[in-house]
């Protein structure tokens, strides 16, 4: 039985940390810029932010590594394309789509992909345990509680957010499928440019040209996004996610919707009612279920054989 690493699982909670206290700075960002504007510039700050870090990384490099890394070059910048394309389309599905719904249903409808995770996973031979599954469903239910207050019909900014949180969870997977086979800060780089590509593209053709003043007015919710969110927590998701299975690693990272409230009560003197704190213990409780060790013999979070 191979149980998630104390140090892996610390990482991916740190991870969902950042990004639940930074609903806050998304939410401000958007006062004077646009969606694909406010994507686009915290993506390209978080790659630059990586820049120093991977140069530094580099001189500690022994020569075997880096002529190890140097045949793997094509595999790295295909995995950072593929991560940087499912990025750059989730969060900004994510940034649109808040402009017309509530943030708890969006932050229900965005966690989904704890579900969809190990769904696509079944088409990539990995197995699901049914204590896995138990884990989702509680940790769905505790979302719910958390998140929604009325019903759950499917407008247009819901539809978004679901599409979203299929992206997201593509992300989670193409992860799985790259980091153990590249250098996870240089494939985390290269992801925030090719997101901040993709995102000014869009920004020209939804938004036009950036007005500087408001960019400038906005600089501390890019900086926290693009440094912390973008650059810091999205390594820090590929390098915990290292040999852990994407469906654990997806229900840890759920966690950001339960912090995002946290964050709000304490930060913002937001209260919180006995249903929303029922739904953080909930979520609580199906991290902790994940984690127990299964009593069969052999491992259900390896890959199957084929």
């Amino acid at each position: 039985m191979k149980n998630l690493p104390a140090k892996n699982l610390g990482i991916l909670f740190l991870t969902a940390f950042i990004w639940g206290t930074a609903f806050v700075a998304q939410s401000v960002g958007m006062d004077h810029i646009g969606p694909f504007t406010f994507n686009s510039a915290r993506s390209f700050v978080g790659g630059i932010a990586l820049i120093p870090v991977v140069l530094v990384f580099n001189r500690f490099k022994t020569p075997e590594r880096r002529q190890e890394e140097r045949a793997n070059r094509k595999t790295l910048l295909i995995g950072g394309l593929c991560c940087g394309a499912a990025l750059g389309v989730a969060s900004t599905l994510q940034q649109v789509g808040i402009q017309y719904t509530t943030v708890g249903k969006a932050g229900f409808v965005t966690a989904l992909y704890i579900v969809i995770v190990p769904i696509l996973g079944l088409f990539f031979h990995k197995k699901v345990s049914p204590k896995l599954w138990v884990s989702v469903v509680i940790a769905i239910v505790g979302l719910y509680l958390l998140c929604m207050s009325g019903s759950l019909t499917l407008q247009l900014g819901d539809f978004l957010v679901l599409l979203c949180a299929f992206c997201f969870s593509v992300h989670i997977m193409v992860i799985d499928y790259f980091s153990p086979k590249v250098d996870g800060v240089q494939m985390s780089c290269i992801q925030f440019f090719v997101a901040g590509i993709l995102s000014g593209v869009g920004m020209l053709v939804a938004e036009g040209a950036p007005d500087p003043h408001a960019v400038l007015i906005s600089w501390m919710p890019i900086l926290y996004a693009g440094v912390l969110s973008s650059g810091v927590a999205y390594t820090l998701q590929i390098i915990g996610q290292k040999g852990v299975n994407p469906t654990i690693a997806s229900l840890v990272l759920s966690l950001e919707s339960v912090i995002s409230v946290l964050a709000g009560w304490v930060i913002l003197g937001q209260s919180m009612s006995g249903r929303e704190i029922l739904g953080c213990v909930l979520m609580f409780a199906a991290i902790i279920l994940a984690q127990l060790p299964d009593r069969a013999k052999g491992s259900s979070l390896e890959k199957v054989k084929t």
